[in-house]
């Protein structure tokens, strides 16, 4: 009796090593992760864009599109002043809670008089009711009323913060987006200049590194440390044989992580 029992706890303890040892190895390799642990906090999730070949094949020679985020800002007025020294245009996203504030006002019809055009960078700029309490589209649509308030223009293009991935992977809130004639841009040059705050080389030579096709992207932020680096950048492009753009509505080029042509 004794015999059988022993056998019967050494059988139950083997069962239960392996099992624990099995639960282990499977939570090793599928660890998951929530968008908040993924996303930097002022920054988005690296994507690919070593394959931008197709995107090459719609433009003839060099084309750079230099982007900046998040104003407008009491800087915005020496970016319109720089750029309208070296006579390129620009495209600017523009966050609806800065847009509201009047004493910037008079710079975003500015941009728009220059030529440059202003899309709009959501309302709160907050992943959690962007994409989770799935108020993209509303924050959107309040923040491009607010451009054509002020300005008196009527823009469709917006930049998701944080990037279109991974907060528009549904294609629910992306039938919502297309549905609402609203079109999307991410990037394809990732300055990170928010992270190299006193350090505008860094933010040069990042760029240069990334630059790779005859079509790119550049996004920037209204920061101190990105108008000081500026020109170093169109410098850059200059030399490069870089044809300096900006948004044109009627030309749209698709430029979405998702690569969602509705988009």
């Amino acid at each position: 009796m004794r015999s059988k029992r022993r056998r019967f706890i050494i059988l139950v303890s083997t069962f239960l090593i392996v099992l624990a040892t099995t639960i282990f190895l499977i939570s090793q390799s599928r660890t998951t992760f929530s968008p908040e642990e993924i996303i930097e906090p002022q920054n988005r999730v690296p994507v690919d864009t070593s394959k931008k070949e197709d995107r090459d094949v719609e433009t003839q020679g060099k084309v750079v599109y230099l982007t900046f985020d998040d104003g407008p800002s009491k800087l915005t007025a020496e970016f319109l002043d720089l750029l309208k020294e070296h006579d390129i245009k620009a495209t600017f996203f523009m966050q609806g809670s800065q847009l509201q504030r009047t004493q910037f006002q008079s710079d975003v019809r500015r941009a728009v008089q220059e030529g440059h055009y202003v899309g709009a960078h959501s309302i709160t700029h907050q992943y959690k009711k962007l994409y989770q309490e799935k108020q993209f589209v509303p924050e959107m649509h309040e923040t491009l009323s607010l451009i054509h308030d002020i300005t008196g223009e009527k823009p469709h293009l917006v930049r998701p913060p944080y990037g279109s991935v991974p907060g528009l992977a549904s294609k629910q809130i992306r039938d919502q987006i297309a549905e609402a004639g609203i079109k999307l841009w991410d990037w394809t040059i990732d300055s990170n200049d928010w992270r190299h705050k006193d350090q505008p080389n860094e933010i040069v030579e990042n760029i240069k590194r990334s630059t790779k096709s005859n079509l790119e992207v550049v996004l920037m932020h209204e920061k101190p440390q990105t108008l000081e680096a500026l020109p170093d950048i169109i410098n850059f492009y200059k030399q490069e044989e870089y044809k300096f753009a900006v948004y044109d509505e009627s030309e749209h080029v698709q430029m979405n992580f998702l690569k969602d042509d509705r988009l």
